[in-house]
């Protein structure tokens, strides 16, 4: 492991300059992968997984759209997909990667199929450290390990095929076999990850519920949507609302902080915009210091996770989740965001 410096805290990271493909081909040459889900993290690990040589097959339920794309992936039924009860007894490291919801209900059945010796995987710590709410508690016969890409499934896969990898951390909850360390780093190896991090279930959890509500999708959409809202409330019209609160951020700026850091893009941006930059940021952390001390109280608490699961449970969800989703694409903000896009030159004919 590397120890690197992050500003001032020491910590070890593994990369795959230290544990190549190789290492980990080796370590899980004589382990079947079932991954359990095929929907939003399945897809991206399970094909990178396969594309690196490792004995994957698939647990999903027959006939739904994520059966059909396991297929179109490549998977062939009664071969490498299965039905989830069949894949869990024929694998030997159980990627649990249904949805936190989906976990709950089919963990009765998952559990009946692990064997002495077997690693129970997640990409998550929901479901075993809010254990009271999601009644998932692993035999203590079992490796119950995570390794979790700081992305979308999509961001998985495509990133190992542009050949960047994806950072991921790592934890081992439970070490029956003196195995689950090195069977954990050869996972996040062959998933395509760049570099891993070490975390506990519980810091992964903690750290991802809030980061997904707050700076990475809530408030993000939540800051867009009253830039916008401000602009247009002054007379700006949609296509400059959209330009100066979304597109030069997505399309720029933000490449700019992702390749440089912040410091970077305060030190190289105008006199004028750097001079209202660094007089509004501590204007901005301080309005929302209030709302991230509630959302990571919420989450420690389990209050989020209840939710969650008491939402997601419901008979209704799908059809209550499509009404939220189409409120938000209907909105004038993103239908001038979908015409905005439709404008960037990679996207029209000369």
């Amino acid at each position: 492991m590397a120890k690197i410096d992050f500003g001032g805290s020491v910590e070890d990271v593994t990369t795959r300059e230290e544990f190549p493909l190789e290492k980990a081909r080796e370590i899980l040459k004589n382990e079947t992968v079932a991954v359990l889900g095929y929907g939003v993290q399945g897809p991206g690990q399970a094909l990178n997984m396969r594309d690196n040589g490792i004995k994957v097959i698939i647990g999903q339920r027959e006939g739904g759209p994520s059966w059909d794309k396991a297929v179109a992936d490549g998977f062939v039924p009664g071969q490498t997909l299965f039905p989830i009860d069949e894949a869990a007894r024929r694998g030997t490291i159980i990627q649990f990667l249904l949805s936190d919801a989906g976990q709950v209900v089919t963990w009765p059945d998952v559990k009946k199929c692990l064997n002495e010796g077997d690693a129970l995987y997640f990409s998550h710590g929901f479901s075993v450290v809010y254990k009271d709410q999601t009644n998932i508690v692993p035999p203590e016969n079992v490796d119950v390990i995570l390794v979790a890409p700081k992305g979308s499934g999509r961001t998985v896969r495509t990133n190992f095929l542009d050949g960047s990898g994806i950072n991921s951390s790592y934890a081992v909850h439970q070490d029956a076999t003196g195995r689950a360390l090195e069977r954990t780093l050869a996972l996040g190896i062959a998933i395509g990850s760049g570099y891993l991090f070490a975390t506990t279930f519980q810091n992964e959890v903690y750290s991802d519920l809030t980061g997904e509500r707050g700076v990475l999708i809530g408030c993000l959409a939540g800051v867009m949507e009253a830039q916008y809202n401000l602009l247009r409330k002054h007379g700006h019209s949609p296509s400059e609302a959209f330009n100066e609160t979304v597109e030069e951020l997505t399309q720029s700026l933000i490449r700019l902080v992702g390749e440089n850091g912040m410091d970077w893009m305060m030190a190289n941006c105008s006199t004028t915009a750097q001079r209202g930059a660094l007089d509004w940021a501590p204007k901005f952390r301080d309005a929302v210091k209030p709302v991230f001390d509630e959302l990571y109280e919420k989450v420690i608490s389990g209050a989020e996770t209840r939710r969650v699961l008491d939402k997601n449970s419901a008979p209704d969800y799908r059809q209550q989740l499509q009404k939220e989703l189409e409120a938000i694409h209907n909105s004038e903000m993103w239908q001038a965001g979908k015409a905005v896009r439709t404008l960037r030159p990679e996207n029209q004919t000369m």
